[in-house]
């Protein structure tokens, strides 16, 4: 089977890490790598990354960064990485335990017949934890749609973290166009890979809340998203060039 990396950003995610690693392991899939890309989280997050690393013989690959610079940033430094090994394919996923790993091995089917495999919480059968706030619910919601809106994008998941990439379809994407910080650099990697005409498809997923830790989702990080998603609209595939 044809190599796999998983792009993992952590930030203050030391609760939630160890088990994700065993959960990913257990699926035995060959030529399978972890790229953990930590933004310097006080909580120990890089250390305990390490010494998994060190468990699983070097599978992991970690990279510390010296402060805290973003999700955006750490999973382009982590497609970066991807893009200099030798692998095929891609998943992009969080730390917190709410993309359950279980559905990596039908993303991967999937990209037989498709360049890029969302997993989707507003598509027939996706779910969204019931335990959510119904303030974070309307968040989300509300984010997501107005994202798409503003940016056209035909992805009911817009702001989905839970990816999966051909390396052939990252290798196309203008990652120097691509400035969002927050989970608005989900909407515009959705935006590139619609311009591209890359074919899309959308698996349905039930979406866990996490069990341990904060959420890191704030009003800020969908204003940032919307305000870039409108630049991207007006000024066509690189927004706003400075």
């Amino acid at each position: 089977m044809s190599s796999v990396c998983v792009v993992i950003p952590t930030y203050n995610e030391a609760d939630n890490l160890a088990s994700l690693v065993v959960r990913i392991f257990d699926l035995n899939i060959d030529g399978l790598r972890l790229i953990i890309v930590d933004d310097s989280s006080p909580d120990g997050t890089g250390e305990l990354a390490r010494s998994l690393s060190l468990e699983y013989e070097n599978e992991i690959k970690v990279i510390s960064r010296s402060s805290k610079e973003g999700l955006g940033t750490a999973y382009k430094e982590g497609f970066g990485f991807a893009l200099s090994t030798d692998c095929n394919f891609v998943i992009q996923m969080d730390a917190d335990l709410s993309h359950r790993p279980e559905y990596i091995p039908e993303m991967l089917e999937l990209l037989k017949k498709y360049d890029v495999v969302v997993g989707s919480r507003y598509v027939d059968g996706g779910v969204t934890d019931q335990g959510w706030s119904r303030s974070r619910s309307i968040l989300s919601g509300v984010g997501n749609f107005g994202i798409k809106l503003v940016a056209g994008i035909n992805v009911n998941d817009a702001t989905s973290g839970f990816k999966a990439f051909r390396i052939s379809s990252l290798n196309v994407i203008p990652w120097e166009n691509i400035r969002c910080k927050g989970f608005g650099f989900q909407a515009e990697v959705a935006f590139h890979c619609q311009r591209l005409k890359q074919s899309v498809h959308e698996m349905p997923i039930i979406f866990d809340d996490r069990l341990i830790g904060q959420s890191k989702m704030s009003m800020g990080i969908v204003v940032e998203a919307m305000f870039r998603m409108i630049l991207l609209r007006i000024f066509g595939s690189s927004g706003f060039q400075k």
